[in-house]
């Protein structure tokens, strides 16, 4: 005998351990009734309506005013109406995860590593399982069974197998996401997070600026002796975060992105193409421009500026040690393929010659071309500089300056002074130096005369 008191019963435990509403449960059980009910009258197109009364837990089923006896129902409308049921549920689940796990895109959360697929990571968060695919993974993380990891949601979708969860690891915005949870500063938005540019573990870099003048962004993010970085450094495997002072000045701003390289100079070259060049001491040089391009290339990403680096006193070299990314005619896929090949710089491409870009796999000739001119154009561009430089360089070394003019007048004049002063206490003949003479002229040559004059007659008294 049917009891409807266990239906409800039923009902109520469905809801609390799916997180499936009863209501969804009881038009799912409807649905089933009226599908069993089809199969035992023959006839699809003939109205059926069943009711489930969500108190009582009374079912009653009616076709066309008329009753159906649950004692007509076989073995296979039951299991009809089974199949229904099960089906219906699975999808009340599926629509539950989904409107549960889609407002947290592009947020963080925290799951249990559960096993490896395919080179992808499996997820684990109760109610579904997240996939974190190589592509999304660092190069630090080592993940064991059980693991406790933070992950940064990037999509969430519905699939015939259910709501499909991507998630990363080396997405820039679980840089940003952390800092908010460690930083109370950011989180009350005291402290903006201006921009980020990651390479997953290696080095990132983040700029910040305070809304209020009394709190040092910088400061509020390093926190006391370095704690709060500290706990995302630990979190990211060791992962190397430079914190940089947001500026509206972009020389400022790109002067700080360069951390920890020293500028010498800033030039704007094209603001419209946002286009700017960095002048940096020769020591300073390869700092500036990082192991394989790194330090530019985040400072480029962070400030949103093409940053060209050149050396002070030597432009050529700084021209011919730009990476090969830079370069126009290589895109980012070819990119990878030439620092694959070990031209990661345009001197490197250049000693080596156009025969190691033949030897690429998947390049183009016209490619190979295009990227070997463009380098030949960089030599002659950088040749040129470097003569200019050195002639002028050569001019200011021809040229004495006009204060060491007069610092030498100055000294050859208190010379000629001593030396006189010397000659009258000893009673001789103070003989002046011959650029003396020359400037004197006349008035030397008066004053010869009138001292042998005063001898002549010396000498005539004694006698």
């Amino acid at each position: 005998m049917f009891n409807g008191t266990e239906l409800i019963a039923v009902l109520e435990h469905l809801e609390r351990e799916k997180g499936v509403s009863r209501q969804v449960l009881i038009e799912a059980i409807q649905a089933a009734l009226e599908s069993a009910a089809k199969k035992i009258l023959h006839d699809k197109d003939v109205p059926v309506e069943a009711k489930i009364d969500p108190v009582t837990g009374e079912i009653s089923v009616l076709s066309e005013g008329k009753k159906v006896k649950s004692s007509e129902f076989g073995r296979i409308a039951a299991q009809t109406a089974k199949q229904v049921i099960i089906q219906k549920i699975r999808d009340a689940e599926r629509d539950v995860v989904y409107e549960e796990f889609e407002p947290k895109v592009n947020h963080v959360i925290s799951g249990t590593v559960f096993r490896y697929d395919k080179g992808a990571v499996v997820v684990d968060f109760g109610k579904a399982e997240a996939i974190l695919p190589k592509r999304e993974q660092s190069a630090r993380d080592v993940y064991r069974q059980g693991d406790r990891i933070r992950v940064f949601v990037t999509e969430v979708s519905k699939t015939q197998k259910g709501p499909q969860i991507i998630v990363s690891r080396n997405h820039a915005g679980l840089l940003k996401r952390l800092f908010e949870m460690e930083v109370p500063e950011v989180l009350d938005s005291i402290v903006e997070i201006k921009s980020v540019a990651r390479e997953a573990g290696d080095r990132s870099k983040i700029a910040v600026y305070s809304k209020d003048e009394k709190v040092d962004c910088v400061g509020a993010c390093v926190g006391m002796r370095g704690s709060r970085v500290k706990n995302i450094v630990r979190e990211l495997q060791g992962e190397k975060i430079d914190i940089v002072r947001w500026n509206e000045s972009i020389v400022e701003y790109v002067k700080g992105a360069m951390s920890p390289a020293e500028c010498v100079e800033i030039r704007v070259a094209d603001a419209d193409q946002k286009k700017i060049e960095v002048i940096v001491e020769d020591d300073q040089l390869s700092l500036a421009i990082g192991k394989n391009g790194q330090n530019v290339r985040l400072a480029s990403k962070l400030t949103g500026w093409n940053i060209d680096i050149r050396s002070k006193s030597t432009p050529k070299n700084a021209a011919l040690a730009r990476p090969v990314s830079e370069l126009e005619s290589v895109g980012d896929g070819l990119s990878e393929k030439l620092t694959a090949a070990g031209l990661e710089t345009v001197k490197i491409l250049l000693d080596k010659g156009r025969e190691a870009l033949a030897g690429i796999e998947g390049l183009e000739a016209q490619q190979a071309e295009a990227v070997w001119e463009e380098a030949q154009i960089v030599k002659r561009d950088a040749e040129v500089a470097a003569r200019k430089g050195e002639n002028s360089a050569e001019s200011a070394a021809e040229e004495p300056s006009t204060e060491d003019s007069a610092e030498n007048e100055l000294v050859k004049s208190v010379k000629a002074k001593l030396m006189a002063k010397d000659a009258d206490s000893e009673g001789g003949e103070a003989v002046a130096p011959a650029d003396q003479e020359n400037e004197d002229g006349e008035d030397g040559g008066e004053r010869g005369e009138e001292s042998t004059k005063e001898n002549d007659s010396q000498e005539s008294d004694k006698g």
